[in-house]
């Protein structure tokens, strides 16, 4: 890749907000020097921004958004739309998957993201039974990024069980399954098949939840050599809460912190049933947390305490989750107005210094970053070049510079005004449209229209 030059308008640097801004980027995909009140030079864009990494993503379940919305239970929940998603999954060829991954990437970096973490835990046929190479869904993985272009961390999951009662899987859950030792087989044949995408491309873990594995299994996980934390599904549901408190005589958040001792190199996601105690202990510990506000509303899942954690200097990262709804913009608005809907309060995120729209996106361009142990998440020399921009000549934004141009953008604009983005240095969306995009959706197209005749 050659050195790029870009010139924006204004830019959100960790000094605060710059004007005339150059930015040099490297053949490597880093920022080599930032230098405000320039020349205009380069490529040029109205406001440039660090683009967040989307923390937590199941790329497959993008082919059933809007389909669920219906009640298919008594009480429906979480529960019944799992019972509902693995039925569906069940239907998936690795072809499918494939396709509907690009599909979930090429929308991620449209939106204004950088990166992904694919909490992979899609890894055998319908029966449970390994592909003839083992790793076959996991390098479909990779080849969706690969022609994507997003910064790609994959985080393969260990699934062992069905609930901590520790009943065995069923349905669709046994694509899901591994022993210790198939799972440490998938992880190095991971290793090996990450060789192929760019550099920045990592390697996390993810232990499915406490439900799917036992202390022996958590601790192995963690102690497999990586370069991105461990991600956890944590305190999502009530009804998960009441599981543990049954058969691990603690509550998940708790008995992490106690048992594990997670620190900086954990994440957990969603962590929408905490106490108060738990919220600030987890803060302090170090270990980040990552909310997806649109599924957690979609699912019922609870509101997650953002203003508390961040008050405590809790590290925060954004996902999308079931890829229902793929924004950025929209995730950061549910954030903040969640928040509002709870506390019935407005601007509950924003500081005396910053705006509600600065501090969210400041918060979790970093905080997205360290999930995916990636150096970025900041306009800023040494840093991997992870950047969007925003059209500042469009309506919404027009005469708006500095935090009101990110509130606008935020709570009155969308992702529609998000013109480039940058991974790594690579330009993979210009004029608001991926390189690749007609391909891509094409073939999403046609799996989604086989998908949808079946149903």
């Amino acid at each position: 890749m050659a050195s790029t030059r870009l010139f924006a308008r204004e830019a959100l640097t960790p000094e605060g907000w710059a004007q005339n801004v150059s930015v040099e980027i490297g053949a490597d995909g880093r920022i080599v020097a930032v230098t405000p009140n320039a020349n205009s030079q380069g490529v040029k864009v109205g406001a440039l921004l660090p683009a967040p990494g989307n923390a937590h993503s199941h790329a497959f379940q993008r082919a059933m958004a809007g389909l669920t919305e219906y009640r298919s239970a008594a009480h429906d929940d979480f529960w019944t739309w799992r019972t509902l998603m693995y039925h569906f999954v069940e239907r998936l060829t690795p072809d499918d998957i494939e396709a509907i991954a690009a599909q979930v990437q090429m929308e991620m970096l449209e939106a204004g993201f950088a990166a992904i973490g694919e909490f992979h835990y899609l890894h055998h046929q319908p029966d449970g039974t390994p592909y003839e190479n083992p790793a076959e869904l996991g390098e479909r993985m990779f080849s969706a990024a690969a022609e994507t272009g997003i910064g790609y961390a994959h985080l393969p999951v260990l699934y062992m069980r069905g609930g901590m009662d520790g009943r065995a899987l069923q349905g669709g859950q046994r694509r899901f399954g591994n022993t210790l030792d198939t799972f440490e087989n998938l992880f190095e044949k991971a290793r090996t098949g990450l060789a192929n995408l760019p550099g920045d491309a990592r390697l996390g873990v993810a232990p499915h939840s406490l439900r799917a594995v036992d202390e022996t299994a958590l601790r192995f996980a963690a102690g497999l050599q990586r370069t991105a934390p461990v991600h956890i599904h944590a305190a999502e549901q009530t009804g998960e809460v009441d599981e543990a408190l049954v058969h691990l005589g603690a509550r998940p958040v708790e008995w992490l912190l106690d048992k594990m001792k997670i620190g900086a190199d954990w994440r957990l996601v969603h962590a929408t049933q905490m106490t108060e105690t738990e919220t600030k202990a987890l803060a302090a510990s170090g270990a980040g947390i990552v909310v997806c506000p649109i599924t957690e509303a979609n699912l019922g899942d609870g509101i997650f305490p953002a203003r508390d954690y961040l008050s405590a200097g809790g590290a925060l990262a954004l996902g999308s989750d079931s890829n229902i709804r793929i924004s950025l913009s929209e995730e950061l608005r549910a954030l903040e107005h969640s928040q509002r809907l709870r506390d019935r309060e407005r601007a509950v995120l924003a500081t005396p210094e910053k705006s509600c729209g600065r501090r969210m996106l400041e918060a979790v361009a970093e905080g997205g970053a360290s999930a995916l142990g990636r150096d970025a998440g900041r306009i800023e020399a040494g840093a991997l070049a992870d950047l969007f921009a925003l059209d500042t000549a469009a309506p919404d934004l027009a005469g708006l510079s500095g935090d009101r141009l990110l509130d606008a953008w935020i709570f009155a604009g969308g992702d529609r005004l998000v013109t480039d983005v940058w991974a790594a240095g690579r330009h993979m969306v210009k004029d608001g449209r991926h390189i690749k995009r007609d391909a891509i959706a094409a073939r999403f197209n046609k799996v989604m229209l086989r998908l949808r005749s079946e149903l």
